[in-house]
């Protein structure tokens, strides 16, 4: 079991992994998109121990990003619901999946394809800037601060240097393509 707790650290990526906590639980979530929302029918198609799949169903309702609704009454069931906020966890797993069929899929190509049925076309999730609209790729975006960087550490020289570094390091990348 993890003893590091992340939920404390000012990187909303360490505390969405604090949150998510290991493999299974994006998985789960996955399969909800899929259309699972009985216990058996997550542990069926996932293969996950009933154990395992109790713990993180029960962390997605705790933290919100699912709910339970009872389906029967003896004995009780409960159907597993995706609420707004997990519906919003759309988009990560989007793009992990986008990461994923560039990188780790085989010749046959992605395993999946996402299909947009707004405009009936196959399509690949890409992220592009709320403003713009223009792609965002590491070589053309930086990090700073937001306005939730908690102001007692906004000054010490190491989180300085890795604001500073980061957009220093990203610029000479840019600036090393052809």
């Amino acid at each position: 079991m993890r003893k590091t707790s992340f939920t404390r650290w000012p990187c909303s990526i360490a505390r969405t992994v604090d949150l998510l906590g290991d493999a299974w639980t994006p998985l789960v979530v996955r399969d909800a998109f899929y259309g699972a929302r009985r216990f058996d029918e997550f542990q069926s198609g996932l293969g996950i121990a009933r154990n395992t799949l109790a713990d993180r169903l029960r962390r997605l309702v705790d933290e919100g990003l699912m709910r339970k609704q009872l389906y029967q009454t003896e004995p009780h069931r409960y159907e597993y619901l995706l609420t707004d906020m997990g519906r919003d966890f759309f988009g990560v797993l989007a793009v992990m999946s986008q990461w994923g069929d560039r990188w780790l899929a085989g010749e046959e190509g992605p395993p999946v394809t996402y299909h947009h049925n707004s405009c009936g076309h196959d399509t690949q999730p890409t992220l592009v800037c709320a403003v713009c609209r223009e792609s965002l790729d590491a070589d053309n975006t930086s990090m700073r601060m937001g306005p939730g960087y908690p102001k007692k550490l906004r000054q010490r020289p190491d989180v300085q240097r890795r604001f500073t570094a980061a957009g220093q390091v990203q610029q000479h990348e840019a600036e090393l393509q052809p």
